[in-house]
């Protein structure tokens, strides 16, 4: 089936412009196209057709009418879906939130509507982010779409997949430890994980809130620019948003990188890495010295304990973050307590009325049992126990410090050089099944991703090569906090100077 994904973003939203093809055509162009692959791909758990015609329509009604439109008029963009969509039903992966509308947008997505953006639905995703590969989602797995037998990668594996098979223009993915990032190298696409706090979380559902960075996915590092621009900026709704001013992203891409400093980690070359990547990740740094950068090697020493502190420091967040979904407020309830006229279940009683304290206890066990899955509960139970009495120092806080030394592994790194590059992962998509009975070996394919997350720095995946198989690889841009022009200006050239 022709599409028209198979034209750039922003040119695409010229041609809507001037009225040469309609917002509607191309709305009902990428329908078809979900209606014929993503039974296969399981790229979306939402999508409402109704809405996305509707959207598409009042961005024709504006061009006929003369009025001024946005940047991405038109454009279809799909929606990680841990980010809230008002009246379009928001899960975040899990059955916890299985029908939950949310009554607002998302501040990014409220940014994509101003731009004139048509949402063409939710993306399939690991239970509140946590995955590596998009078989914990709740509503089945993601597969990707250049060999079904495989991964996506998580946790915004259906943004990726859904931009590989041509069934979205633009996306927006999530990166708590890698997730854009990752599932951007399985499926041979550009995705951006900004500074934190370039871009508002506010509205996207919590997993662990000093790490979580919403970012924009695309089929080109042009069109990864372009939806930057428009999602990122102050938001007075976001407390730890930037007030820093925002870039030209796609003015400054074609500077070229003559004379830009590169530097290579020598911890990211070393043993764990598949020989299939090391070799690609080699030939993009050639490619990269080819077109005028100058390359040096640097020392990230604190690398080793990054799974580590991680892992700690992101499941003490969870557990604070996912106390809120007990049945009572918003959200799924456990089969046997959806009776909103029980009292019993409602009320925490007096010592003298046990039956009801039991029974609200009772619901909550019930509840996060039948709604949060294997993963999840591993992840909480973990965040409990590294935050409770006698374990939050000889964990928690030790975390916190080997944080630091993480981010000042990158203060120094970035006072010798203007970039780093690295791979994305250590290995191209597996196969699905493969690692799920061993979440640590699971938890190694983000060992690359994840330091850059416990900084807070930007770094972007592009395609770099295939493996024998045919499967892509990923090379990792990393720039200081708000490089992200530099990163794309790097990015765009490598992208221009690279046959794959």
């Amino acid at each position: 089936m022709e599409s028209y994904s198979e034209i750039k973003a922003h040119e695409l939203a010229g041609q809507i412009k001037s009225g040469e093809i309609t917002a509607e055509e191309v709305a009902k162009n990428m329908l078809d196209r979900i209606e014929e692959k993503n039974s296969t791909i399981n790229a979306y758990i939402t999508v409402q057709p109704e809405l996305v015609i509707e959207e598409a329509r009042a961005v024709d009604k504006k061009i006929n009418n003369g009025l001024p439109t946005g940047e991405l008029a038109g454009v279809p963009v799909a929606i990680k879906d841990a980010i809230c969509t008002k009246n379009l039903e928001t899960t975040c992966g899990s059955k916890i939130l299985e029908g939950f509308i949310p009554p607002y947008d998302a501040s990014v997505i409220t940014r994509l509507r101003e731009a004139d953006a048509v949402i063409l639905g939710k993306t399939n995703m690991d239970q509140f982010g946590m995955g590596s590969s998009n078989e914990n989602s709740a509503f089945d797995i993601c597969r990707n779409p250049l060999d079904i037998t495989r991964v996506t990668g998580g946790s915004s594996g259906g943004s990726a997949a859904a931009l590989s098979s041509k069934m979205a223009m633009l996306a927006l993915g999530e990166d708590t430890g890698g997730s854009i990032r990752q599932p951007a190298s399985f499926c041979g696409i550009v995705g951006l994980k900004p500074t934190y706090g370039r871009v508002s979380r506010y509205g996207v559902i919590a997993y662990g809130s000093s790490l979580d960075q919403v970012g924009p996915m695309a089929g080109n590092v042009e069109d990864c620019a372009h939806l930057l621009s428009v999602i990122a900026g102050h938001d007075p709704l976001d407390t730890t948003s930037s007030l820093k001013k925002v870039s030209d992203y796609q003015l400054s891409l074609r500077r070229g990188i003559k004379g830009v400093r590169i530097g290579v980690p020598e911890e990211y070359l070393t043993t764990g890495l598949d020989v299939v990547v090391k070799d690609s990740i080699v030939r993009g740094i050639e490619r990269l010295e080819t077109l005028g950068a100058d390359i040096t090697s640097v020392r990230l020493p604190h690398t080793e304990y990054a799974i580590a502190t991680y892992y700690i420091l992101v499941t003490a967040e969870a557990s604070s973050n996912l106390a809120r979904y007990d049945g009572v407020k918003y959200g799924a309830r456990g089969k046997d307590y959806s009776n909103p006229k029980n009292e019993n279940m409602l009320r925490i009683a007096s010592k003298e009325e046990k039956l009801g304290y039991d029974r609200l206890n009772d619901m909550y066990k019930l509840t996060r049992s039948e709604g949060f899955g294997t993963e999840v509960k591993r992840r909480i139970m973990l965040g409990t126990y590294v935050l409770s009495a006698g374990y939050y120092e000889a964990y928690y806080d030790k975390a916190q410090r080997v944080r630091t030394l993480i981010k000042e592994d990158f203060d120094k790194a970035f006072e010798q050089v203007d970039l780093l590059v690295a791979p994305t992962t250590p290995t191209p998509a597996f196969e699905i099944g493969e690692k799920t009975d061993d979440p640590l070996k699971m938890y190694l394919s983000d060992v690359y991703t994840v330091p850059i997350n416990l900084a807070g720095l930007p770094a972007i995946s592009i395609p770099s090569g295939l493996s024998p198989e045919g499967m892509p690889i990923g090379l990792q841009i990393i720039g200081p906090h708000f490089g992200e022009e530099l990163i794309l200006q790097t990015a765009y050239a490598f992208e221009e100077a690279t046959q794959i």
